[in-house]
């Protein structure tokens, strides 16, 4: 475990209406402890809120952007067990994923804010899937994805068997899951894992770059599209054109709406001002 303050494993600044939120435990290319995981999750829903916020960048600090859960982490005291009951009961793994992984992945799908991932190196199993849970993802040259969980005998997680067929058909999802192959990022921005790949030196002004533009925009407009498409992807058409029709209702009553459409009749750009 880590002596610094989680205030330093996990680093946050808001600039330009962009909140950076950064892993920063470089020396075990930040394996992702609980209590990390539990500060990004309350990150990310402060973002939501915030109307300071118009973007958010997931980043990391080092060689690796994150190589998976930090096993050598302490866990959380179990509730006593009766005598005689053996250490791990059939339930225990399925909560620790429900209360863990999958709450992770699910503050970067439900974040209100679109999130730019900035991947500098290895990303490996929850790593990976963190990576692929944001709405855009600029890597590294040097950057690989791994989804390490079969080299470890189990089965993935962290909603990895719901991201990957999504992004890139059942058929390489089964490819990248079955063989856990180390994945360039070149290869990923081919299949569509990745939207940008760039030097090293350029990722952070690259993310940044699209964060800010994203944070320049209609945040509440923005925020709408980011949850009708990835609705999309579990509706029928009836549904998804239902709730496409009542997110515009709510869209078309906001500020930002009415600036969009007052400067298109003044000739003039927009001056959004996220609400």
């Amino acid at each position: 475990m880590s002596d610094q303050p989680l205030e330093e494993q996990v680093l946050h600044r808001v600039e330009d209406r962009v909140a950076w939120i950064t892993l920063n435990r470089p020396e075990v290319r930040n394996a992702i402890t609980p209590d990390q995981r539990e500060r990004v999750i309350a990150l990310l829903e402060e973002a939501s809120a915030d109307l300071a916020v118009g973007a958010v960048v997931l980043g990391a600090t080092g060689e690796g952007f994150c190589t998976g859960a930090d096993l050598r982490a302490g866990r959380r005291a179990a509730p006593p067990k009766p005598e005689g009951a053996p250490d791990r009961i059939m339930g225990d793994a399925a909560r620790m994923i429900r209360r863990g992984a999958q709450r992770l992945i699910a503050a970067v799908l439900d974040c209100e804010k679109p999130v730019v991932a900035a991947v500098n190196g290895t990303a490996a199993g929850i790593g990976a899937h963190l990576a692929f849970a944001c709405d855009l993802v600029v890597a590294a040259e040097e950057a690989r994805f791994i989804e390490v969980f079969v080299r470890r005998g189990i089965s993935p997680d962290g909603g990895g068997a719901y991201l990957l067929p999504r992004l890139v058909g059942v058929q390489k999802a089964k490819e990248l899951i079955f063989f856990g192959d180390d994945l360039p990022a070149s290869e990923a921005e081919r299949i569509g894992l990745v939207s940008k790949v760039v030097p090293r030196a350029e990722l952070e002004e690259t993310a940044g770059g699209l964060a800010r533009r994203l944070a320049a925009g209609p945040t509440k407009a923005i925020g709408m599209a980011k949850w009708l498409l990835n609705r999309s992807l579990d509706s029928d058409r009836v549904t998804a054109f239902d709730e496409e029709a009542w997110a515009q209702e709510l869209v078309v009553g906001t500020a930002d709406s009415q600036e969009g459409i007052a400067s298109f009749v003044e000739r003039r750009d927009p001056r959004f001002r996220g609400f």
